[in-house]
């Protein structure tokens, strides 16, 4: 079967697109590993797939590039919801649904994409770092000279500790510039490996950071090696709410794969 592809990406994080409202194609791991696979296939971090669901504008299933589904991703939300856009299913806001729930989005100016996040109900403090979930599972450790650290190496220990190994978690390393700017680093899992960008990353940096500071800040901005994000919050009781993933999402290329 020959199936349309679109290939985006939000800060260096890029996923393989594919309209499935019609194309019925199914979760098999194989297939979406192998069009992942950035040698013998189109590339990407994850494949995701846009779907009709009663109620919404569309559904998100996102697929990690080891081919398994997996939990929310943020940065490939703020794709899609571009993706939409330019298939002409949405206007400037939408309300879709992913794995871990409701999620609204909007496209702003200069190709620039806000997606609305989960709730966090609280963020746990653990061995001087932080544990929480932003629609994934995120530990965030603050280091110094985050530019030379060896983030594979150093995320592994974490990732594959006794605590974490069964269920695996995303590590981020996240480096204070100012106040209210980090730079951050991620080692995702599925990927199993350091990406470009994380949009749950990220997320879940600003608000370990707004804990860590104990101050009311509203907003922290986010250099990834892929580019610059900023997230917008209210604090909420131990947690947060209203929280907001804003920045670039665009369409790299097209084409058609045989499947």
């Amino acid at each position: 079967m020959l199936v349309k592809f679109y290939k985006y990406q939000g800060t260096g994080n890029d996923f393989v697109m594919i309209d499935n409202r019609t194309s019925g194609l199914t979760n098999e791991r194989a297939t979406i590993e192998k069009l992942c696979n950035r040698r013998f296939g189109i590339g990407g971090d994850g494949l995701i797939y846009l779907q009709n669901k009663a109620g919404y504008d569309f559904e998100m299933v996102y697929f990690n590039s080891d081919g398994n589904e997996s939990s929310m991703c943020g940065n490939g939300g703020r794709c899609l919801i571009q993706f939409a856009h330019d298939l002409g299913l949405i206007s400037a806001r939408c309300k879709f649904t992913a794995i871990d729930g409701e999620h609204e989005g909007e496209i702003l100016s200069n190709g620039v994409v806000s997606l609305k996040m989960k709730d966090v109900e609280a963020i746990e403090n653990y061995n001087s770092d932080y544990v929480l979930n932003t629609g994934s599972p995120h530990y965030v450790q603050f280091v110094n000279g985050v530019s030379n650290l060896k983030v594979v190496e150093e995320a592994q220990k974490i990732r594959y500790s006794e605590r974490f190994a069964a269920e695996g978690i995303n590590v981020n390393f996240a480096e204070k510039k100012s106040s209210n700017e980090l730079f951050v680093r991620t080692y995702e899992r599925g990927v199993e490996g350091e990406t470009l960008s994380c949009g749950t990353g990220v997320v879940a940096s600003a608000l370990a950071l707004a804990s860590k500071s104990g101050t009311l800040m509203n907003e922290v901005n986010i250099e990834t090696p892929g580019g610059k994000l900023l997230i917008k919050f209210e604090p909420s009781g131990r947690g947060y709410r209203n929280i907001y993933l804003v920045g670039p999402a665009e369409k790299v290329f097209e084409g058609t794969v045989e499947i």
